[in-house]
């Protein structure tokens, strides 16, 4: 994408398939010619212009509304034309092939816009980070705001498309800068020593930064939790209640519950909202020895055991009503000693006694061990709530979130990293200022790499790629 930044490029900006509206964005260096060309007249800046946009043999393609931005009044900061028309398939495919046409024609039998092209997913916001409209983070928050499952995760995504994130991270950089001023003054001039206040400043400075950091870092990782959401696999033996509990969490009946054995053979996937948080919860088929079972049902234990890999926590589901027969018992047992070897150690699980409302005698739950009844709902807040715990949400911490990425929290993570180490530095009795210096320096790459003041073109291309196409 890099190689070709110059290209002008044109796409469809809404979603393909039928609807009442359809976009067709171009953005270009210089469009003049081509607006002239395409409209038959020029078009006011910002003024949407009714168009009827005819093919070489003058038969009538559509009519749309033409708007034209001029450089650098634009989302990408080129010369941008939107044209918007019918939302149907074939005659959007037509005004694409018409625009693409046209570039080729011009006055004099010359082109107007003859390297006009496709557009690349992700290109358009790309062009908006490369022009200066947006910096790395916000250009990354207009894919999580188009993105977002959830209303919260929509505002923060809003939040940080807005740059809230980036107004957060070049506070820390200016801060920063500062305390780096003041170590390279110390190797500038060597003969000239900083004394012990100095020293002591310095490192209050960098105690105070790093505090700063991180909780900059925690509102990352709860806008993490919002746009990533948290996966989650529920397991136990045949008939534990695995789909009632998950139409329990989703309050309908997505999977089908029968008093057979087996029933669930395949891994059941769906998507429901804790708090603004995505749950991705996978009901998985019940494990038992595979001698018990049939072709179909070891298949489908085969895949439930591939889950614990794929997943942050899992919900070992226990049968009270079972809980007296010993080989019910002692299965279970077995199967809570073949999960715990089978899970990454740090992947999370709970162990979930369902059915509380079979016995007489009331349970409490723990934090590792939640008694519900997935049939009466008896402890599914508490339930809900130990979930969002270890998925590390913090409930009051909503309002003034902004949606981050896993390479934002590591980046954070960094930045924690060498300033400690370069407060470590300090406190021997003849600092190595030169070491200190570089643990600043490198804090202040990974700041810089966040909102993409610094960075390699493989990123970017990482990052852009996943954008649709016309965005």
């Amino acid at each position: 994408m890099l190689s070709r930044r110059d290209d002008p490029i044109l796409a469809l900006a809404t979603p393909p398939g039928r609807g009442a509206v359809g976009v067709v964005r171009i953005s270009g260096a210089s469009l003049q010619l081509f607006v002239q060309q395409l409209a038959q007249r020029a078009l006011n800046p910002r003024q949407a212009t009714l168009l009827t946009l005819r093919d070489a043999q003058a038969h009538q393609l559509d009519q749309v509304l033409a708007i034209f931005f001029p450089a650098p009044h634009s989302y990408t900061g080129e010369d941008v034309l939107e044209l918007q028309g019918h939302g149907g398939p074939a005659v959007l495919h037509m005004v694409l092939q018409h625009c693409l046409e046209v570039a080729q024609s011009g006055p004099m039998g010359k082109p107007c816009l003859p390297n006009l092209r496709l557009a690349e997913p992700g290109e358009f916001t790309q062009r908006a980070y490369l022009n200066h409209k947006l910096d790395l983070a916000q250009a990354e928050a207009v894919a999580d705001l188009i993105d977002a499952q959830t209303a919260a995760a929509v505002r923060s995504a809003s939040r940080a498309l807005v740059g809230e994130f980036s107004r957060q991270v070049h506070q820390l950089a200016d801060r920063l800068l500062q305390t780096r001023m003041h170590i390279e003054a110390s190797l500038d001039f060597p003969e000239e020593p900083l004394d012990l206040h100095a020293v002591d400043a310095i490192a209050n400075g960098l105690r105070e930064e790093i505090a700063q950091v991180q909780a900059v870092l925690k509102s990352a990782e709860q806008g993490r939790l919002l746009r990533d959401g948290l996966t989650v696999a529920i397991v136990g033996q045949p008939n534990a209640g695995k789909s009632s509990l998950l139409n329990a969490l989703a309050g309908e009946d997505v999977a089908i519950v029968t008093p057979l054995a087996g029933t669930t053979r395949d891994v059941l996937h769906h998507t429901l909202s804790i708090e603004g948080v995505p749950l991705h919860v996978r009901d998985t088929a019940g494990l038992r020895d595979p001698a018990q079972a049939d072709d179909i049902e070891r298949i489908g234990m085969n895949r439930a055991w591939a889950q614990l890999a794929q997943v942050d926590l899992v919900l070992l589901l226990n049968d009270l009503s079972r809980h007296h027969e010993t080989d019910y018992a002692q299965a279970q047992q077995r199967l809570v000693e073949q999960v715990q070897a089978a899970l990454d150690p740090h992947t999370v699980c709970l162990t979930v006694h369902n059915k509380s409302d079979t016995q007489k005698t009331p349970f409490a739950s723990a934090d590792d061990e939640i008694i519900i009844s997935a049939k009466t709902g008896e402890g599914l807040a508490w339930l809900k709530a130990r979930l969002l715990a270890c998925a590390g949400w913090s409930s009051g911490a909503q309002e003034g979130v902004f949606t981050a990425r896993k390479r934002h929290v590591t980046a954070l993570q960094q930045v924690v990293l060498h300033l400690e180490q370069a407060l470590a530095l300090l406190a021997h009795p003849l600092p190595a200022w030169d070491l200190v210096a570089e643990e600043c320096r490198l804090a202040h790459h990974h700041l810089g790499a966040l909102t993409g003041e610094v960075g390699a073109d493989e990123l970017l291309g990482e990052i852009f790629s996943r954008f649709c196409i016309g965005k």
